[in-house]
């Protein structure tokens, strides 16, 4: 690391700690040269991740997008907003995990679905009424007959 002060390309790590909640890497420097101390930060380099809408058109994902829709499941729910926030950042933990710089949008929401089925029943429902459009009743009791499967494979486990 180039000194600020003479410019020597030469220093030493005297201390390192995190920083912004584990995001960064705070390190504090020695110049071998002119023995002056800077401090310098470590920040991982985050590529954007682009969504690939089903028209084809590309945006930078959003992740306060998923949170709104999450919240506007859970209205008038007894769910926290600190349960809400942990289930989003496991969401966006997930899509960018997969390496892909862009991902499609029915992926995204095939996600949210997945797990909203074992975070909440009601907030999976009403995403579900949203994210696939219903356009009738017998839809809507299709994803009922989904859920009521996937809820009683959760107990016939746990039974195990």
């Amino acid at each position: 690391m180039r000194c600020p002060y003479c410019k020597e390309d030469d220093s030493k790590v005297i201390d390192s700690r995190a920083a912004e909640e584990g995001t960064t890497i705070r390190r504090r420097r020695e110049c071998v040269s002119c023995g002056r101390r800077f401090t310098t930060y470590e920040v991982v380099e985050k590529l954007p991740l682009m969504v690939v809408k089903q028209d084809g058109r590309r945006e930078v994902f959003k992740r306060d997008k998923i949170l709104n829709g999450i919240i506007r499941s859970c209205d008038k729910r007894d769910i926290s907003i600190e349960r809400i926030t942990a289930l989003v950042n496991d969401i966006e933990r997930d899509i960018r995990n997969t390496m892909d710089q862009e991902v499609p949008s029915a992926k995204i929401g095939e996600l949210i679905m997945n797990r909203l089925k074992d975070f909440d029943e009601v907030a999976y429902i009403r995403f579900a009424s949203v994210y696939r459009k219903f356009a009738d009743i017998s839809s809507f009791l299709e994803e009922l007959k989904v859920l009521q499967a996937h809820k009683d494979e959760e107990e016939k486990k746990q039974d195990e």
